[in-house]
């Protein structure tokens, strides 16, 4: 049976089996995905990854209607590659790699199960799930340290700037009333990894061509590190005019909290500034 239309897809006994299989299979390693986003503030958007990638493939539901299946039998060869990588990591205890594994043994499953029109359609969404995949630690401390420098190094500046005396000595800012220190939670790597993971996912909603959807991804960036040194900035602004301890507990928290949404709101802005251009080229 080489093809057959969306209609016979329950019928399809393999691909029930493979899903079980497939939990069975990383049954351990999820339920250590689910201990790390509890544990770690820097992936706690990763309880929402999983579900954001059903979405996905639900809103497709309609394109991937029209692709027949065809069973590749190439794809038993990357299937079984996934799976010796698996293995291995496994055995190394190389957690990230091993739960990278997940996302190829899906995409290699979808190829060897669907066929690779049904796996070139679900890359994206599929691949979509690394966000919710901690990086190492020896990673994420490389990318904290030198974000939390640069980070003091500008907000520093522009405390000057608005006339207010301060100095800093590496991640920690001196100021008259009371002393800062930059921690990881502050270097504006947590706010760039949940902006990168929303940013990917208006980029694969929304019907922008490849290049826009591109540099709507990547604005992240520096939307992430500007709005890091703003709320930095306006901490420090505030232990001043009202006491260190505005610059802790309740207001630190929610200072967090409202940079993401000016974070959103500032993807929103993007992504409509690049519909209207490309619109405005459609026409």
């Amino acid at each position: 049976m080489n093809t057959m239309s969306m209609t016979n897809l329950k019928k399809f006994n393999p691909i029930g089996l493979f899903l079980i299989c497939y939990f069975i299979l990383y049954y351990d390693t999820i339920l250590g995905l689910i201990e790390d986003w509890n544990a770690n503030d820097n992936y706690s958007h990763g309880f929402l990854v999983p579900f954001i990638t059903v979405y996905f493939i639900w809103n497709m539901k309609d394109q991937l209607s029209n692709i027949s299946i065809k069973p590749e039998n190439n794809g038993l060869f990357f299937l079984i590659g996934s799976l010796i990588f698996f293995i291995i990591t496994n055995i190394g205890a190389e957690f990230f790699t091993m739960r990278f594994t997940m996302i190829l043994v899906l995409l290699s499953g979808i190829y060897y199960l669907l066929g690779i029109d049904f796996m070139r359609q679900l890359f994206l969404p599929v691949s979509y799930l690394i966000f919710m995949i901690p990086f190492p630690a020896i990673i994420w401390n490389k990318i904290a340290f030198p974000l939390k420098i640069f980070a003091t190094s500008i907000a520093v500046s522009v405390i000057k700037f608005i006339n207010i005396p301060v100095y800093s000595e590496g991640n920690i800012i001196h100021l008259a009333n009371t002393t800062l220190e930059v921690v990881d939670a502050c270097s504006g790597l947590r706010s760039l990894v949940s902006l990168l993971a929303l940013s990917a996912a208006f980029a694969l909603i929304t019907k922008n061509t490849r290049i826009r959807n591109v540099i709507l991804f990547l604005s992240a960036i520096p939307i992430a590190i500007i709005l890091n040194i703003f709320r930095l900035t306006m901490t420090a602004v505030l232990a001043i005019k009202f006491g260190p301890d505005t610059a802790k507990g309740f207001l630190h928290d929610a200072s967090g909290f409202v940079v993401f949404i000016m974070a959103f709101l500032l993807l929103m802005m993007v992504n409509n500034a690049l519909s209207q251009s490309e619109r405005k080229q459609e026409n």
